[in-house]
C-alpha cells in the first residue's frame, strides 16, 4: 500500500481501551460466509425447502417473529434449519427450475432486515483506518485497532476490521451481502465513519473516496473526477456521501474540498452546546465553533446531522434539557438530523477515573428515559432523529443504562401520553401504500442565521411522510461562489422500499412523481422569494435525474433558471 493510503501514525494514547465483549474473528466471519453463501443443493433439500416456503406463504401476516415460529415448528418436525438468505436462494432456484411461480410477496417475506432500505436507498457504512483524533475528550475510548471513539467489537466496526479497512472491499462486500438478502442496491448512500474525517491526510481522503466509487462502478479510475463521471451511469449509483467531523475543523476551504470529493451530508460531533460542560470534558471547541460550522455547511447546501451526548461530566438532567432546547431555539443551529448518544461509561477512559473518585454519576434508566421523552417532544417536524442510543456492546458499559430497546420504551411513553414524536423517522411512510392523489403538500418555514428554510412535505391522510424537500433561501453570501445568490435544494427524499431504477410500482411511494412535484413546488417558492436561479446539491449518482428535470451541471452543483 502506498504512502498516500496510510494515515499518519497515531501517538500512544494515555488511556487505552481493552475489549470485554466477545468479538467476531476473521475466521468466524469466513465460516459464516461459507455457511450462508455456499451453493445450495436443491435436490437434497427440495422437500424441506417446499415445506418452509408453503408454511411462510400461508401465514396471514408475516414478520420476524412469525419466521422464528415457523422455523421452530419445522425443525421440531425433522426439517433442517434454514436462514432467510438460504431460503431466498432456494426459492429463486426453484422458480428458475419452474417448480414455483414467481411471487413478489414471497420475496418480500424472505428479505432480511427490510427496514434497512425503507428510506429509499441502500445505506453502506465504511470505516477509515485507525488514526488519532486531534481532541482529548475524556469520554472517548481509544481502541488501538480502530479509529478514535470506535470499538472493535461494534457490529459495523468488526466488518471493517476484518477487511483491513479497505474502502473497495468494504463497499463491495456490503453491496453483495445486501443484494443476497433481497435488497435493491442500485441506489447507494455511502456513510464514512472514523471520527474526525478532516484530520486525515488529504491524499488518504482522496484515495479512500475514489476507491469507494471504484467499488460501486465495478472499474478502477485514476482520479476523483473520473470516478464520479463513471458513477453517473453505474450499476450502483451514489445518492449521497456522508462524512463525520468536528465543528472546529469546518472552514471555507474545508467545505469546498468536501464538495469536490462529492460529500452531500456532514455529521458534526457537537456533543454539547454548553461551553462549561464542553470544557470539563476537554472537547476543545465552543458553541461559537458549532454556529460557524452550521452557517458554512448550510450555505454550501449541505445536509447537517449533529451528535448530542447527554450525561456528560458536569451535566444534570435539567441542564441537559436546557442544552437540548438550544438546538431548536438558536437560529444558528437547527439541524436537519440528530443522533442522541447518551454517554457510555467505558473503562480505560479519563471519565472512568472521575467515576471511580465519585465525581461522575451515570443517569439511571428512569432519569434517562424521562429526559429522552422530554427531548423527543421538542424535536420539530423538519428534523430526523436517527438514534437515541449508541450500539455499544453491553459488557463494555461499566455503569449506567444498557437497555437495548430504549427507543421503543420512549416511544411507548410518548404514545401513552398522547404526544407521539413528530420527527421525520417516526413519520416515514415505510411499507404503506401511497395514493398520490390523496397526498397533502405541506409547507413549513423557519429561519436560520444564514437563510429562510422551507421544508416541503408530501403527507398521507394518516399523517405519514411519503417524501420531503429542503429548500434554502439564503439571506447571506454562500461560501462557494458557484451558488452565491441562488436558492438551493439541499435534499429531496421520497420514502418507501428501495426500488430498482428501472422498476415500476403501483401504490409505492418511490417512482410516482412525488419528487418531481416537490421540486416544482420548490421552484415556485424560490421564484416567489425573488430568486432567478435554483441550485441543487446533487449526489453524483442522481445527476441524470436532475438533468431530466431541467438542471444543468456546473462544477460541483446543478442549477436551472427560474
Amino acid at each position: 500500500m502506498s504512502d498516500a493510503t496510510t494515515p499518519r501514525k497515531r501517538r500512544k494514547p494515555k488511556y487505552e481501551f481493552t475489549a470485554r465483549a466477545k468479538g467476531t474473528s476473521p475466521e468466524q466471519q469466513a465460516e459464516w460466509r461459507d455457511r450462508h453463501a455456499a451453493p445450495l443443493d436443491i435436490t437434497l433439500h427440495r422437500d424441506s425447502l417446499l415445506a418452509y416456503l408453503e408454511a411462510i406463504r400461508v401465514e396471514p401476516r408475516f414478520d420476524s417473529d412469525t419466521f422464528t415460529r415457523v422455523s421452530r415448528r419445522l425443525t421440531r418436525s425433522g426439517h433442517p434449519h434454514f436462514s432467510k438468505d438460504v431460503l431466498r436462494r432456494g426459492y429463486l432456484a426453484l422458480v428458475d427450475d419452474g417448480a414455483l411461480a414467481a411471487d413478489e410477496e414471497m420475496l418480500r417475506r424472505l428479505t432480511i432486515n427490510p427496514v434497512r432500505t425503507l428510506s429509499g436507498v441502500a445505506p453502506v457504512t465504511v470505516l477509515t483506518k485507525p488514526f488519532g483524533c486531534p481532541a482529548q475528550c475524556i469520554f472517548c475510548p481509544d481502541d488501538v485497532q480502530m479509529p478514535k471513539s470506535y470499538l472493535s467489537n461494534e457490529p459495523g466496526a468488526m466488518r471493517a476490521l476484518m477487511l483491513d479497512f479497505d474502502p473497495f472491499r468494504q463497499v463491495d462486500e456490503r453491496i453483495r451481502a445486501m443484494a443476497r438478502i433481497g435488497h435493491a442496491v442500485d441506489k447507494v448512500e455511502l456513510l464514512i465513519l472514523g471520527g474526525t474525517w478532516s484530520a486525515y491526510r488529504p491524499d488518504y481522503q482522496e484515495w479512500f473516496v475514489r476507491r469507494l466509487f471504484d467499488a460501486m462502478n465495478g472499474v478502477d479510475s485514476e482520479t476523483i473526477e473520473e470516478a464520479h463521471r463513471r458513477n453517473e451511469q453505474a450499476a450502483h449509483r451514489n445518492t449521497g456521501l456522508v462524512i463525520e467531523t468536528r465543528p472546529d475543523h469546518i472552514t471555507p476551504d474545508e467545505v469546498r474540498r468536501l464538495r469536490w470529493l462529492g460529500v452531500t451530508r456532514v455529521q458534526l460531533g457537537v456533543q454539547t452546546l454548553d461551553d462549561r460542560v464542553s470544557a470539563l470534558n476537554k472537547r476543545g471547541e465552543t458553541a461559537a465553533d458549532v454556529r460557524r460550522a452550521m452557517r458554512l455547511l448550510r450555505g454550501a447546501g449541505m445536509k447537517i446531522a449533529v451528535h448530542w451526548m447527554p450525561n456528560l461530566l458536569g451535566a444534570t438532567p435539567e441542564s441537559d434539557r436546557a442544552d437540548f432546547r438550544r438546538f431548536w431555539d438558536d437560529p444558528a443551529i437547527r439541524p436537519d438530523e440528530m443522533k442522541i448518544y447518551p454517554t457510555g461509561l467505558l473503562r480505560g477512559t479519563e471519565l472512568y477515573e472521575h467515576y471511580e473518585r465519585g465525581e461522575y454519576h451515570p443517569y439511571t434508566e428512569a432519569e434517562l428515559t424521562d429526559l429522552l421523552v422530554d427531548c423527543k417532544r421538542l424535536v420539530p417536524d423538519y428534523c430526523r432523529l436517527n438514534r437515541v442510543m449508541r450500539d455499544i456492546p453491553a459488557p463494555e458499559i461499566a455503569a449506567g443504562v444498557t437497555t437495548s430497546n430504549l427507543r421503543q420504551i420512549v416511544q411507548n411513553k410518548l404514545a401513552q401520553a398522547g404526544t407521539p414524536c413528530r420527527c421525520i423517522r417516526c413519520r416515514e411512510v415505510k411499507r404503506e401504500s401511497v395514493d398520490p392523489g390523496a397526498l397533502d403538500w405541506r409547507v413549513l418555514e423557519y429561519d436560520t442565521d444564514h437563510s429562510r428554510e422551507v421544508f416541503l412535505s408530501a403527507v398521507t391522510p394518516n399523517d405519514k411522510l411519503a417524501g420531503f424537500l429542503r429548500l434554502s433561501l439564503p439571506t447571506g453570501p454562500a461560501p462557494i461562489a458557484e451558488i452565491d445568490g441562488q436558492a438551493i435544494i439541499r435534499q429531496v427524499q421520497v420514502y418507501g422500499p428501495a426500488l430498482a431504477l428501472a422498476d415500476e410500482s403501483e401504490g409505492r411511494a418511490q417512482h410516482q412523481g412525488s419528487g418531481r412535484r416537490l421540486i416544482e413546488i420548490a421552484r415556485q417558492r424560490a421564484r416567489a422569494g425573488g430568486f432567478t436561479r435554483l441550485a441543487v446539491i446533487s449526489a453524483v449518482g442522481t445527476r441524470a435525474y436532475y438533468r431530466r428535470l431541467g438542471f444543468e451541471p456546473g462544477e460541483w452543483y446543478m442549477s436551472s433558471l427560474l
